[in-house]
């Protein structure tokens, strides 16, 4: 696995939120999520920061990796520091909205974690001014992932 590398110019997620918060965040995700290699609890974060960011000017809805989706997750249980963050970068609350269908045919309500879907939302990150970490954005990241979030979204047309 390789680090990513920051582009000039490009938004780090974690820029988004105080250093003690970030590393808290990193610590849970760590702690919940043992199998994960080493450095790779701070990419998710950093990614989950990214999407968010992007959430809050997203004119079409997009959703997060599987992997992405931890990082959303972890943050989200912190309510009031993801609340005043929410208030802070979107001047909203940015709701997480899973898709409970067995089939995931929401679409477009709660789009699933397929390669249109995350495709749009790389693209939405980049035109947003974050770095992406392109590996947490592949299909096959969380090939092993059993969590029950797959398909998670924020859709602003709500």
């Amino acid at each position: 696995m390789t680090a990513p590398t920051t582009a000039p110019g490009l938004i780090d997620g974690q820029a988004l939120l105080p250093a003690p918060l970030a590393d808290r965040l990193v610590a849970r995700i760590t702690a919940e999520h043992p199998e994960l290699p080493a450095g790779m609890p701070a990419r998710i974060l950093d990614q989950a920061l990214a999407f968010l960011g992007t959430c809050a000017t997203a004119t079409e809805p997009i959703g997060p990796s599987d992997l992405v989706d931890i990082g959303w997750h972890t943050f989200i249980l912190y309510t009031h520091e993801y609340a005043a963050f929410c208030d802070k970068i979107a001047g909203r609350f940015i709701h997480h909205v899973p898709d409970d269908s067995p089939t995931g045919d929401e679409w477009p309500t709660a789009p699933q974690a397929d390669p249109v879907t995350l495709s749009a939302t790389v693209a939405a990150v980049r035109r947003a001014g974050y770095r992406i970490d392109a590996e947490l954005w592949s299909m096959t990241a969380a090939a092993d992932c059993t969590q029950c979030h797959a398909g998670c979204t924020d859709s602003p047309t709500r």
